[in-house]
């Protein structure tokens, strides 16, 4: 048996996810709960899963390994993974686990781990140990079973608690309620978990809410919900234009990223939305540190030094942004990817605290969501995600280093390969959750060069992968 031969599949970069039951089952679910105790050693820990079907039993599986580990459980029944990160700092437990597996397929699920204050736990602090024990415990690797000397001198409790309350009353302190427009908007639920808070945000708001697919159904009967999806968009934009929105906004299944629409029911990239969140944050704490990912980087730049802030750049990546937001004590961090994280929300990402902040400011200025992008979508217009499918993408990106690295005016390998041209930037890196490479491309106001560029990028990439 080689190093690698036990390597768990469900186990990833940031968190486990995997195919029920072949790769993750209540059996492994059960032993990852001792694994975690194990590692973390914590008093009472927060437990919450998703909408997808196999949820309660894999949450009871991993229940009865903590409780028999000796830890106490509270258990916050079926929520969105920010609500597990909010009733581990709020509530001061020493950990959280959400049943999760976002916005993978209907047979996936998986979990996400943290320690206290909300911390990540990912490969490089602590996953790769769990790993190990489980794959110990289940005979996947040599070695004596280390969870078999767990012997707590209790076994743990377990006790169920509304997180809803109180994690409303935070969102609220987000916004000005008494200073909002009564603003229409679509809201796309994907019928995963955002619906049971926007109906307990409903009444103290003066919105108006058009709710799509707004029924929690793990079946998903309108498919899973992943608006970064192209062919996933066109429910929300065509609401838009039917309803004569305002806005239109659409989750994932836990609700931890949320994608926009504007009135005229386009999509607007995440990336615009790191700018729009930036400033917002630089005014409620100015001159504030503001951490962004290296996929696209000229509009963030510009738009936090024009507000007197200072841009941060970090790894992509949940985990990695995190420690750097705690390592800068950043007032906000965005990923293109549609990932939003608040010092207030002790550093973690929301789904729900974006849209909140968008609302306030099309009410404080009368500008619609489109006014406000316009412009920084013709100064520097991009590619938009693109993912290909290769056979070797670590050989890809080094020709493509070779190629144009020695041309570049810059190159920086803080995440994949990016180079920087005068007009045009690029960035290539290979997934840590899919076996693909993500390309993104963005330039200096030119359509024309964008159209090109991206093509020559994909094709050089298709052609040496």
């Amino acid at each position: 048996m080689t190093n690698d031969d036990w390597h768990l599949e469900c186990f990833k970069a940031y968190d486990v996810r995997g195919q029920v039951p072949g790769q993750l089952d209540e059996a492994m679910a059960e032993l990852i709960g001792r694994a975690y105790a194990k590692l973390v050693r914590p008093a009472t820990v927060a437990v919450g899963r998703d909408i997808r079907l196999t949820s309660p039993a894999l949450q009871a599986a991993l229940v009865r390994g903590l409780i028999g580990a000796g830890v106490d459980v509270v258990d916050i029944g079926q929520v969105g993974t920010e609500q597990v990160y909010f009733a581990t700092f709020a509530w001061g437990l020493d950990g959280g686990i959400m049943i999760t597996a976002s916005h993978n397929p209907r047979d996936y699920n998986g979990m996400k781990f943290t320690r206290s204050e909300a911390r990540p736990i990912s490969a490089d602090t602590g996953l790769k140990e769990i790993e190990s024990m489980v794959a110990t415990a289940m005979g996947r690797r040599p070695g004596a079973d280390p969870l078999a000397d767990l012997a707590p001198a209790r076994v743990g409790t377990t006790v169920a608690r509304d997180v809803y309350p109180e994690y409303v009353d935070h969102l609220l302190t987000y916004v000005e309620a008494d200073r909002l427009k009564p603003l229409k908007v679509v809201v796309n639920a994907g019928n995963g978990g955002a619906g049971a808070v926007l109906d307990r945000l409903e009444g103290r708001l003066p919105l108006r809410f058009v709710k799509l697919n707004h029924e929690p159904d793990g079946s998903f009967p309108h498919g899973v919900p992943n608006p970064l999806l192209p062919e996933n968009r066109a429910v929300t934009t065509e609401a838009v234009i039917r309803e004569g929105a305002d806005l239109g906004v659409a989750w994932d299944g836990d609700f931890d990223r949320c994608f926009f629409f504007d009135e005229t029911g386009d999509f607007v990239e995440g990336y615009y939305l790191v700018g729009l969140l930036a400033q917002r944050a630089l005014q409620r704490h100015p001159g504030g540190k503001i951490v962004h990912d290296p996929r696209l980087v000229w509009n963030t730049l510009e738009v936090v030094a024009a507000a007197g802030g200072v841009a941060v750049e970090s790894k992509s990546g949940h985990a990695f942004i995190k420690e750097r937001m705690r390592a800068e004590d950043a007032v906000y961090g965005g990923e293109m990817s549609a990932h939003h994280y608040f010092r207030e929300f002790a550093y973690a990402d929301s789904g729900m605290i974006p849209w909140l902040q968008i609302v306030q400011v099309m009410s404080e200025t009368g500008r619609s969501l489109a006014d406000m992008v316009r412009e920084r979508k013709t100064r520097f217009p991009v590619s938009g995600e693109i993912n290909r499918v290769i056979a070797d993408p670590p050989g890809a990106l080094a020709r493509l280093k070779e190629t144009y690295g020695p041309a570049a005016l810059t190159v920086d390998e803080t995440d994949g390969f990016s180079f920087e041209n005068a007009e045009w930037r690029c960035n290539v890196r290979m997934s840590n959750t899919e076996p693909v490479v993500r390309m993104n491309l963005e330039t200096r106001g030119d359509e024309l060069l964008l159209r090109r560029k991206t093509k020559e990028i994909l094709d050089f990439l298709e052609r040496n992968g």
